[in-house]
């Protein structure tokens, strides 16, 4: 009987660890164990939005940029479990920057090209938009600097689950094979305290990195501050100078062994970053989701963040723009000076905490975003013009960045001199920037949202996806098109 017990134990440990341990993959998508976010405890920070200004009380704005993706992916999770996100979740210039759009190359000499249109705004037909455009250099494939990568893992208990951990593994192993020879990868993990599984490997041992990532499993506690501590030692002790020297977190953000509030882990972060070493955040899963912590980490520790719902994710992030991993533009700052002549007053859309004082524009020790390679960055302004006559410019953007080995920015200039057209006569890059905004307008229930309609995003976007690196527009348009 002992035996049969015995037998029965173990064969029915194999069938659960198999049963939970399938993808459960719909459509490309994971499933959850709790089909209903509104019973989750996640953790966002509601910004208030950006007001009007009058230009003649204020006439400059600045801002850091923001290389984030997070709250679009995470929104698009939402709609796909039949809910809305919540209002707080909603950082637009997120659902903008998620999308990759066609701008011209930089200058010989520079790392960042800038770009502007003015159109009418479709919510408001008293109102205009303007958007402000960056890219970061391209660099082919075969010229990319050797890589020195820290994969930071959270195998605590609360990531136990296919759409936490497991799409963490899928996620680096796709990364592993696009590693070239001259990179290397460590892996630390980190439950109830931290620990190195994989010594840093060179990337030709792609095997032996895949190996020791299938050996991961989850239980325990957090103890995020320790495991971040050691990572940056990994990746300090690995440094390749003139490299790409970085960090890749996943976690759900569910600190809870040592210092774990978002104030603790910045210092650590503001602390680190003058290394010379990047941090990316990759958030997964729901239910106890840290979104606020994340997103704030990210921020403070030069780096992005970024929320893998789906498969399709995945391949985003680690293969069809494996290029943002290397940073060609640090402490991206921009400031827009209006014309008091040409516009009464303005409105900055999103980026809400990323704000700068006027004086933060030109001190190279304030911190501010980074601008990987090929990624494009874009800001909209909703203004009031006084004059449609484009004989004056309408205001000045000034650009500051530093080279990733420099520790002076410089500056870049752009005449924002441009006849305003109608929207549905605007590029397609302005017309599909309207309607993502749009969205966000929308989903936030944003009183400056006019007259939108969910209508009026799908038309904007249908008739604007001829780029569509990768078919994402297309998506977007399929995602607004089923909303209810």
């Amino acid at each position: 009987m002992k035996t049969f017990l015995k037998l029965f134990c173990i064969i029915s440990a194999i069938l659960f660890s198999s049963c939970y341990q399938t993808d459960n993959i719909n459509d490309g998508y994971y499933a959850y164990e709790n089909q209903s976010p509104d019973a989750y405890n996640e953790k966002y920070k509601d910004y208030e939005e950006n007001p009007f200004i009058k230009v003649s009380e204020e006439p400059v704005s600045t801002f850091s940029i923001d290389a984030d993706g997070a709250s679009y992916s995470n929104m698009r999770r939402y709609l796909h479990l039949g809910q809305l996100p919540p209002k707080a979740s909603v950082r637009i210039e997120e659902y903008i920057n998620y999308f990759t759009f066609d701008y011209p190359e930089p200058a010989q000499g520079e790392n960042v090209s800038l770009h502007s249109e003015i159109s009418t705004c479709p919510w408001n037909t008293e109102h205009h938009l303007l958007r402000i455009g960056l890219k970061g250099k391209s660099i082919p494939e075969n010229e990319l600097p050797a890589s020195n990568y820290v994969f930071l893992i959270d195998v605590s208990g609360s990531m136990d689950s296919p759409d936490k951990l497991g799409i963490l593994k899928t996620g680096f192993s796709q990364m592993t094979e696009e590693l070239k020879s001259d990179d290397k990868i460590a892996i630390v993990v980190y439950a109830g305290q931290a620990g190195v599984l994989l010594e840093s490997t060179s990337g030709d041992q792609k095997n032996k990195i895949k190996n020791a990532i299938k050996q991961l499993n989850a239980n325990g506690s957090t103890a995020g501050y320790s495991g971040l501590s050691t990572a940056y030692e990994i990746a300090q002790q690995n440094f390749i100078p003139n490299g790409n020297n970085r960090i890749i977190l996943g976690t759900d953000g569910d600190f809870n062994v040592g210092p774990s509030s978002t104030e603790e882990l910045i210092e650590l972060i503001e602390q680190k970053r003058k290394s010379g070493i990047y941090l990316t955040v990759l958030g997964v899963g729901g239910g106890n989701l840290n979104d606020y912590m994340m997103e704030q980490v990210a921020n403070k520790g030069n780096g992005n963040y970024e929320y893998i719902d789906n498969a399709k994710q995945i391949q985003k992030i680690f293969v069809h723009e494996k290029s943002k991993f290397y940073a060609v533009a640090n402490d991206c700052k921009n400031q827009v000076t209006f014309n008091p002549q040409m516009v009464d007053s303005y409105r900055l859309i999103g980026y809400e905490n990323r704000s700068l004082n006027k004086e933060d524009f030109s001190d190279d020790d304030v911190d501010a975003g980074e601008i990987g390679a090929s990624q494009t960055i874009t800001a909209m302004y909703e203004l009031v013009l006084k004059n449609t006559d484009a004989s004056e410019e309408y205001a000045n953007f000034d650009f500051r960045y530093k080279f990733p080995s420099n520790t002076e920015s410089r500056m870049l200039n752009h005449k924002i001199q441009l006849v305003p057209k109608a929207i549905n006569n605007a590029s397609e890059n302005m017309r599909f920037a309207a309607s993502v905004t749009g969205l966000g307008l929308l989903l936030k229930e944003s009183e400056y949202k006019g007259t939108l309609t969910k209508q009026d995003i799908v038309d904007l976007a249908s008739g604007a996806s001829t780029f569509d690196p990768n078919d994402y527009r297309k998506e977007f348009v399929d995602l607004v098109g089923n909303i209810k």
